[in-house]
């Protein structure tokens, strides 16, 4: 593996040059900002997507976490999940001790044909799952997320996000609902404004 405060350095380096941008915005909350963060820009782009795979998959080990997949509400957990379970996939070739962490997305409405599933992928009653999302503003989507992972008899075991905007309650509720399972976020937004304006010079 990498050496991840350097993975961290380059993924908060790329978020703060391809994804933060300084303006007046209507965020989907109803709320205004001062600056807008799409980390899908980051997420999406090969070497973006590359570092949040390895920055989310060391963060779980990190926090002493072996889940066995991890997932989010489709769109923005899209690019973190197949990232993430493919960085499990190259350590755990290089080391059969490091865990390999399978993938599922959470449809934001059950589909109204075929099986009707509202989670793809692994779905195992029973199973420790973590749910991942880019940005964590009122925290809806992540509860979603992990609504439905539970309602699939899953349990989840922690909570990340890339971005933590830090807005009035986004945390406090994430933490609620999680039910006492570790909410991580590898950056706030106040670390990628910092960044951003260094990089401006």
């Amino acid at each position: 593996m990498p050496d991840s405060s350097n993975v961290r350095a380059a993924l908060l380096h790329r978020i703060a040059t391809l994804s933060f941008r300084l303006g007046s915005f209507t965020l989907s909350s109803g709320g205004h900002s001062d600056y807008y963060i799409d980390c899908r820009t980051t997420t999406l782009s090969a070497e973006g997507g590359r570092l949040a795979g390895l920055a989310l998959y060391d963060a779980i080990r990190h926090a002493g976490l072996r889940p066995a997949a991890i997932g989010g509400l489709t769109m923005g957990a899209d690019p973190l999940v197949s990232n993430t379970t493919n960085a499990s996939a190259w350590a755990h070739a290089a080391d059969p001790s490091a865990p390999l962490i399978d993938g599922f997305l959470v449809r934001k409405a059950e589909k109204t044909h075929g099986a009707g599933r509202r989670i793809e992928g692994f779905c195992q009653p029973g199973a420790a799952v973590v749910i991942v999302d880019d940005v964590c503003t009122t925290g809806a989507s992540t509860i979603q997320a992990m609504q439905a992972a539970r309602d699939a008899g899953m349990q989840v075991a922690g909570v990340f996000c890339l971005v933590d905007r830090e807005e009035q309650g986004g945390r406090a509720a994430v933490e609620a609902a999680a039910q006492g399972a570790p909410f991580i976020a590898l950056f706030t937004a106040g670390d990628v404004r910092t960044a951003h304006l260094a990089a401006k010079g």
